[in-house]
């Protein structure tokens, strides 16, 4: 965890290390909600309650260390600005030579810097604020969309962990509901393998941040990382995972119908979801089941 009390942390330190809490915790509520027996009203409403505690805990605390952060930043401002007065700026017409040792009033100069740097700071909290709330809007936009999408066809969402191995747990649920046992590591491997193996197949459709093509090097890394990390993974591991699986999947999404990838393959697909605005640290992949009545408004199956 960051040392908030370190003098070289940032504002955008502490967002990081608050958003990364949030992640944590969004795993931790996934896990107690999974360890509820199918049915059991009683422990639903106990882990409901211990959910919200901790929900409430860490905003709290992380109001707590955001007020604390500030505080010491507004501290640091006025003693810095105390001694630009005695080196910065030179007295104002008018003004006495008073000894450097006494205090002296905010220059003019001084003054307009202040309050240029304090405009600054409340147009990137503004900034913030609201990207903070267009993530939660297009969350539940969407959300409403693929419940709508699903209900139709007599289905629910099944949530998945958002953990980086979402898409790999999603296909694994699916296949459990074919009595087909498989796990996150196991998918993860046969995908790397079979990616690469057919090389020349996938490379051309990755492509570094700066838009530069992938060399054979860095398509065996990338294969290695697949293989042993917690990657996230997209359309291109799909391709990969329908050819392992010889299974057709198709993926649900809010905008636009649905995916069909592998479909010269025989049987109902596998279906997963895909959510582009489900949490603010990006894009995510659950699964469906078939609707039950025990679905509350948070999808919580």
């Amino acid at each position: 965890m960051a040392d908030h009390g370190d003098e070289s942390m940032t504002e955008d330190d502490l967002f990081a290390e608050h958003k990364r809490q949030r992640k944590d915790l969004q795993a931790q509520t996934q896990k107690l909600k999974r360890s509820v027996p199918k049915g059991d009203k009683k422990k639903k409403k106990e882990v409901t309650e211990e959910i919200a505690k901790l929900e409430a805990e860490l905003d709290q605390k992380q109001e707590q260390e955001l007020a604390a952060f500030q505080q010491k930043q507004k501290t640091e401002t006025t003693v810095k600005s105390l001694e630009n007065l005695k080196t910065d700026d030179p007295p104002e017409e008018g003004e006495d030579d008073a000894p450097f040792d006494k205090v002296k009033k905010p220059s003019k100069a001084q003054k307009r810097r202040d309050k240029k740097a304090a405009q600054a700071r409340e147009r990137e909290e503004r900034i913030r604020e609201q990207e903070e709330e267009n993530v939660f809007v297009a969350r539940n936009v969407e959300t409403a969309k693929i419940k709508k999408l699903l209900a139709e066809r007599g289905l629910q969402i099944k949530e998945i962990a958002s953990d980086g191995n979402c898409l790999y747990n999603a296909v694994a649920h699916q296949l459990s509901l074919k009595g087909i046992e498989a796990s996150n590591e196991g998918l993860r491997q046969q995908t790397a393998e079979y990616m690469q193996n057919h090389e020349v197949e996938f490379i051309p459709f990755l492509t570094k941040e700066n838009g530069d093509c992938y060399s054979h090097e860095d398509f065996v890394q990338y294969c290695k990382s697949l293989a042993t990390t917690t990657a996230w993974g997209g359309q291109v591991e799909i391709q990969a995972l329908s050819k392992v699986l010889k299974m057709s999947i198709e993926v649900v999404q809010a905008e636009g119908p649905s995916v069909q990838i592998g479909e010269e393959n025989e049987g109902n697909p596998l279906i997963i979801i895909y959510h582009r605005h489900m949490y603010g640290l990006g894009e995510h992949y659950n699964s469906v089941q078939e609707k039950t009545d025990e679905e509350d408004e948070d999808g919580f199956s």
